[in-house]
């Protein structure tokens, strides 16, 4: 997990609830003692450097601004991955107008990413549900909640699908990193759906 705040700690604790060893990592590692406590001995801490070497699968759960500087670092590390999970939004009273005016340029979120973090295998995920409910809503009874997923690499997208269903929701593919930018809250997939209506809503978006 690079990134460990309110979002990546909630959805690094459902990849550890999974059964999964998770790295958590922040500009300030020593804040996480607290949420590795909390999710015992598959979790633990360090810098992005740590985070990045440790793991198979690299989740993205930072502000949009940090990915230039993210992918300037650590660029080679995670273009050898099998999978970048991104979780990323473009917030402009965050990170400034001038950002989500130049993600908008290259075509949204999904698009921007892979100039940001070039050559990574890059699938978006979990963009539209609040950190709120991430965790009160995975294995929901009576029918999973659907993920809208968006990628252009077919490994890693298969790689995403297993792990979001571990983590007890149902992944539907919506299309390629072209999607990405209807993934985003505010848009017609954010929120919580089914999967056959995520289905519904995205062909009507194509």
């Amino acid at each position: 997990m690079v990134g460990a705040g309110r979002m990546g700690g909630a959805v690094g604790a459902l990849l550890v609830k999974a059964g999964h060893p998770v790295f958590f990592s922040s500009r300030h590692p020593e804040n996480l003692k607290d949420l590795t406590a909390r999710l015992g001995p598959l979790a633990q801490a360090g810098p992005v450097q740590q985070a990045v070497a440790f793991g198979d699968v690299v989740v993205m759960v930072v502000p949009y601004a940090a990915l230039e500087e993210i992918g300037k670092a650590h660029g080679p590390a995670l273009a050898a991955k099998p999978l970048v999970m991104d979780v990323c939004n473009p917030i402009a009273r965050r990170d400034g107008t001038d950002l989500v005016k130049w993600v908008g340029e290259q075509g949204g979120a999904g698009l921007a990413s892979v100039k940001l973090l070039q050559g990574a295998r890059i699938v978006r995920a979990f963009n539209g549900i609040s950190y709120r409910r991430v965790g009160e809503i995975a294995h929901r009874a009576g029918g999973l909640v659907g993920v809208p997923i968006a990628g252009d690499d077919p490994k890693a997208i298969t790689l995403a699908e297993n792990l979001i269903r571990g983590m007890g929701f149902e992944p539907v593919l919506v299309g390629g990193l072209a999607m990405g930018k209807y993934l985003l809250p505010g848009t017609p997939l954010a929120e919580e759906h089914t999967p056959a209506e995520i289905r519904q809503i995205a062909a009507g978006l194509r």
